[in-house]
């Protein structure tokens, strides 16, 4: 019998959660203890391997201070719609969140409290992307 792969919205989910609890610097086992459970469901969560749960995802989304939709935020089109085939494998295989220099960068940010400051950061990256298709905040 062939193994199913993981939804694009559970990798999608679990890609956000283990960002927010790395810029958060819990550790898998700390998070899991706050819930009830061992680092491997966190990690499976993570991985989506596991689907979390409506209740689940209420409860992590309040230790870890964020809305739930933080959760299902920028999310790509190619997961928004119902997945075909050649969407599933257009997908990339790893979270372009997950590098060290991304997570640097949002714990800096994150250390700024001047709404002001953290404007003009966003403007900045976004004049330097040349891009407008960047949510404004």
């Amino acid at each position: 019998m062939k193994k199913l792969s993981p939804h694009p919205i559970d990798l999608h989910v679990g890609g956000r959660l283990k960002t927010l609890r790395k810029l958060r610097k819990m550790s898998q086992s700390k998070l899991g203890d706050q819930i009830g459970l061992t680092f491997q469901q966190i990690q499976k969560y993570e991985h989506g391997a596991n689907r979390v749960g409506a209740s689940r995802l209420h409860e992590l989304s309040q230790i870890l201070d964020v809305p739930v939709s933080y959760f299902f935020d920028d999310m790509p089109d190619t997961i928004q719609r119902k997945p075909t085939p050649e969407s599933v494998q257009a997908l990339p295989e790893t979270d372009p969140y997950d590098s060290a220099d991304v997570q640097e960068l949002l714990q800096a940010f994150n250390m700024i409290s001047q709404k002001k400051k953290r404007h003009a950061i966003c403007k900045m990256a976004k004049a330097l992307s040349n891009t407008d298709k960047i949510k404004e905040y």
